[in-house]
């Protein structure tokens, strides 16, 4: 056997053993969340009573079982992907207060980084999710049972044609986040919008190095439904690997990370805008996003080696 040869079948091991990782991480994922909706869709049947002690008090339970679906597969995938992740989590964060929370978005797999980073270090994270995905069902019913919501964002050339969509978007995102306010939680959107790309950062012109410029809406949109809200957290991921991809993680590619968070106290000019759709609070809010973001980019540069 040439040298040549045995390299290609030791390559074509490490591949297939690499598959089999990915088999097995999505076969957990999906057994553990499976049985935690089913949990979650029996407690939460009560929430059909118009009390809003009930709906109160349900929600607690089903936060508290929110966490330990995610603490089951965060221990569960340990075997399987052995994930070295060096996580810098802020002291001060109580799992019983409100929060808003935004990171930089490299990958699918960013979730499950960031639900497993903050496990049990702060209250749930609850994401804003994009309406399409409703028709998956495991998704429907994460939504219905944890408070997830869907949001329906139109475009910029749909607002253009009807700028009253514009107020029917905050509007609607605003009713939804105002069922954060039952338990504490912490309501989390994407800044960016969209995963990120060089492509996506030259067609937007970004003015960063490693990140597309945040868009503000979803966030902003939560503090007028969570007025209670004092501090945002601000997760910035950091990734050993360019192999970004659902199946990447899935295969234990992601498994070297960095997770450095950040807490940021919301000005209380925007806590107490009388009025939160208005373009005042909105430039205000980019303000401040914007000056979390440059602290980001100095973050990515004084942590991108491994």
């Amino acid at each position: 056997m040439t040298l040549m040869s045995f390299g290609k079948r030791l390559n074509g091991v490490k591949s297939l053993y690499k598959n089999i990782i990915g088999v097995l991480t999505v076969s957990t994922i999906i057994i553990i969340l499976s049985i935690g909706v089913i949990v979650l869709s029996i407690v939460c049947l009560p929430r059909v009573f118009p009390s809003k002690k009930i709906k109160k008090f349900i929600t607690g339970i089903a936060n508290g079982i929110g966490d330990i679906v995610v603490w089951t597969m965060k221990i569960s995938l340990i075997p399987l992907h052995r994930p070295n992740w060096m996580i810098e989590f802020p002291e001060g964060i109580s799992n019983k207060s409100w929060y808003l929370g935004t990171s930089n978005h490299m990958s699918w797999a960013d979730i499950f980084v960031l639900l497993f980073s903050a496990n049990y270090k702060a209250p749930l994270l609850k994401f804003f999710m994009k309406k399409q995905l409703q028709w998956i069902p495991l998704i429907y019913l994460v939504h219905k049972t944890i408070d997830m919501p869907f949001v329906n964002r139109h475009s910029r050339e749909e607002i253009t044609k009807n700028p009253n969509l514009k107020i029917i978007d905050f509007e609607n995102s605003r009713i939804a986040a105002k069922r954060f306010t039952r338990h504490p939680a912490t309501a989390f959107s994407f800044a960016e919008g969209t995963r990120f790309s060089e492509s996506k950062k030259a067609a937007m012109k970004s003015d960063y190095k490693d990140l597309l410029n945040p868009k503000i809406g979803a966030l902003a949109t939560a503090l007028a439904g969570m007025p209670m809200a004092s501090e945002l957290i601000d997760f910035t991921l950091i990734y050993e690997t360019d192999k970004r991809s659902a199946w990447a993680f899935a295969c234990g590619e992601m498994k070297n990370a960095k997770i450095i968070v950040k807490k940021y106290q919301i000005p209380i000019e925007l806590i107490n805008h009388n009025d939160k759709s208005s373009n005042d609070y909105r430039e205000l809010f980019k303000v401040f996003v914007d000056n979390i973001w440059e602290k980001k980019q100095l973050i990515i540069d004084q942590n991108s080696s491994f």
